[in-house]
């Protein structure tokens, strides 16, 4: 054949191949590769702006060479010690507050920096006319979402905690790690000078002190081994795992994870669909090699078709991947930063590479056995026999190519055992039920059928497989949006309490009652707190009755600790008994987890100072009935030094607003 009719023939094929589409005998295939390119163009395109933020943020997130982080203020020897070695310093003051304008109110974060805050990094502010890079006493900057959240511009009065302020500006950018998928709360700048005035730190507020520290490895070493941390204080620096690092696994692994699995249900719907596409091609195989076609002319016009169908795909499935990803994006708009950097080719590239893994067995498989049907299959159905080691080298490609990129995500691993293992199980299940009914009394048509799926266990192990699992994780969304929905609905008794005030202060405590009390609000008993850290039962540190150091989050953090002279009623006792002399109840599943029983000694840590305390009772806690609980409840006279801020639950409808605002200020 000379190239010229070679070209005629591919061009009268690709012209053939067009009808079908057009006439829609294609539309299966290329709706379904088109789909698989545009969801996994629209995840890797959010993926990769959102590594870039991360990334790019996390070059500077610390912000110093070196960070001293505490949940207690910084001790003055640090400071004068870093004084006497002429060393660089900045502070930072981060707690949560409310923030008020004459419209609206906003939970947030408070950043209360100094003059020479950052070290390192880029702090850029702009009042709309001139751009700053520090902070100043009595000045406000706001994120951005803020001022649509608080309905403020420039100018404006508004308030943090008990603080007024005149809003000074937005926050264009921030060192450190100012994009956190996993953070909604918006971020306010104020000088350290105005912390006092906001009335936001009490006794027992949760707040985060840093020291940053601006100097060479050896003065850095030096003066680390001259400070003693307790539980609450660590160092961070440069050279070890950071907060970037944490958040950017996290994005990636959630991310990973969707990709994993839309990909997995691409193939299994692009098989589905070749199925379909194989048995309408088998009779017009079969005609042209009655009619003198080769193989290798059949499998030319096979390529051809695979080959349009892919480059309308692509282009169809980037187009609806651009348009999804935006739509992605809308609901995240609030935690996405502004503007966001370019994606570059790398998703178009990663959706073209993963639809061609999945399509080379999806479609290589069937096609393959295509070519091997026979002539005679114009005038009977003939069966062909697979090639195995043709097919499991086709299987291979994505395999292999998943195996290499999901190699260190143990989440996708653990997610596609549990869907494999749960579709071999109702597979299996399934073929025998099917053997079990053909003992029963059946009738000659359902008799006829059970037969016919008989005739392979493995391919209705398969379908019956794919059909269970599939109607198994429609029952299970089903569930979750009812059931589950449903079971929290009878834990929450109808009074439940629905809002929290945290942070109120001793000398702020009866008159907040009162207004509760006057305004006809159900309320829960007002509970002191304070922060504090268990470090040891029975002498011995807490962290030696767990394996591997891990355990509880309750011993990685500081914990919410309170005292009173009765155990609330809704924590029903179910060991020893509540007394009112250096006793601690402890929480059940926590004692169940530490080892802790009757008559243990617990040590804490309570601002920098050891308490001790005998566990008398252990209680049983209901967490998620929104009301006031703790891990661990003191007799009054092992707090009898220490004084704390109040905390009260409440439950509140549309027409205490008013009050809720009042009650905030």
């Amino acid at each position: 054949m000379n190239p010229l009719s070679s070209l005629t023939l591919n061009w009268r094929l690709m012209r053939w191949s067009l009808n079908e589409i057009r006439h829609g005998q294609l539309w299966p295939i290329s709706i379904a590769l088109t789909l698989i390119i545009a969801c996994v163009f629209a995840l890797t395109a959010l993926a990769q702006r959102m590594e870039q933020v991360v990334v790019k943020q996390g070059k500077e997130a610390l912000t110093a060479d070196s960070v001293f982080v505490s949940a207690n203020p910084i001790p003055t020897t640090l400071l004068q010690m870093t004084e006497q070695r002429g060393l660089a310093t900045s502070q930072m003051t981060r707690f949560t507050t409310m923030a008020f304008s004459e419209h609206a109110m906003q939970l947030v974060t408070v950043k209360a920096v100094d003059s020479q805050y950052p070290l390192r990094g880029s702090l850029i502010l702009s009042d709309g006319q001139r751009t700053l890079q520090h902070v100043s006493t009595n000045e406000l900057w706001l994120d951005e979402r803020l001022f649509s959240q608080l309905e403020v511009e420039v100018g404006d009065a508004m308030s943090v905690g008990d603080a007024d302020f005149i809003v000074t500006g937005k926050i264009m950018t921030q060192p450190g790690l100012s994009f956190n998928p996993f953070q909604q709360m918006p971020t306010v700048l104020i000088h350290q000078m105005d912390i006092e005035k906001t009335g936001a730190i009490q006794l027992g507020s949760r707040v985060q002190y840093r020291l940053f520290i601006n100097a060479t490895e050896h003065e850095r070493l030096a003066l680390q081994d001259t400070v003693e941390l307790t539980p609450s204080d660590e160092w961070r620096e440069t050279a070890t795992a950071n907060r970037t690092n944490e958040v950017f696994e996290r994005t990636q692994q959630y991310l990973s994870l969707t990709l994993a699995l839309v990909i997995i249900m691409a193939a299994a719907t692009l098989v589905l669909t070749c199925q379909h596409y194989v048995a309408s091609r088998q009779r017009t195989i079969a005609m042209l090699k009655s009619l003198g076609a080769n193989k290798k002319w059949i499998a030319r016009w096979l390529t051809i078709q695979v080959l349009l169908l892919f480059a309308v795909a692509a282009v169809a499935g980037s187009v609806i991947g651009v348009i999804l990803e935006y739509a992605l994006r809308i609901p995240l708009a609030d935690l996405l930063p502004d503007p966001l950097p370019a994606y570059g080719t790398r998703p178009i590239l990663v959706a073209l590479f993963s639809s061609g893994l999945i399509a080379v067995p999806a479609l290589g498989i069937p096609l393959g056995n295509l070519l091997n049907i026979r002539a005679i299959s114009v005038m009977q159905s003939t069966r062909t026999s697979p090639r195995l080691l043709w097919n499991s080298a086709l299987l291979l490609a994505p395999v292999l190519s998943m195996i290499v990129v999901y190699w260190h995500n143990s989440l996708v691993w653990m997610v596609i055992a549990g869907i494999l293992g749960l579709f071999v199980i109702l597979a299996l299940v399934s073929l025998a039920i099917t053997r079990a009914l053909h003992r029963l009394p059946l009738t000659t048509s359902m008799r006829l059928a059970l037969s016919r799926m008989s005739r392979s266990s493995l391919v209705t192990g398969l379908q019956f497989g794919a059909l269970s699992l599939s109607l198994m994780l429609l029952a299970v969304m089903w569930l979750v949006r009812t059931d589950l929905l449903a079971d929290w609905q009878r834990i929450l008794p109808e009074n439940a309490p629905n809002a929290f005030a945290i942070n109120i202060a001793g000398y702020e405590k009866a008159a907040y009652l009162a207004e509760l009390d006057n305004a006809g609000i159900e309320r829960s008993t007002a509970f002191p707190i304070i922060r504090g850290r268990l470090t040891e039962i029975n002498g011995q540190p807490a962290q030696m009755r767990v394996e591997n150091g891990e355990g509880p989050n309750a011993l990685r953090r500081e914990l919410n600790l309170t005292w009173s002279e009765a155990l609330p009623n809704y924590n029903p006792v179910v060991a020893g008994q509540w007394n009112h002399k250096s006793g601690v109840s402890v929480e059940q599943a926590l004692a169940n987890e530490l080892g802790i029983h009757l008559g243990d000694r617990l040590t804490f840590l309570i601002s920098s100072q050891p308490v001790e305390a005998v566990v008398n009772s252990i209680r049983a806690v209901e967490w998620r009935e929104m009301k006031p609980n703790f891990f661990f409840i003191f007799t009054p006279d092992v707090m009898a030094n220490f004084s704390g801020s109040w905390m009260v639950s409440f439950r509140i409808n549309a027409d205490h607003q008013s009050v809720l605002t009042v009650l905030s200020r």
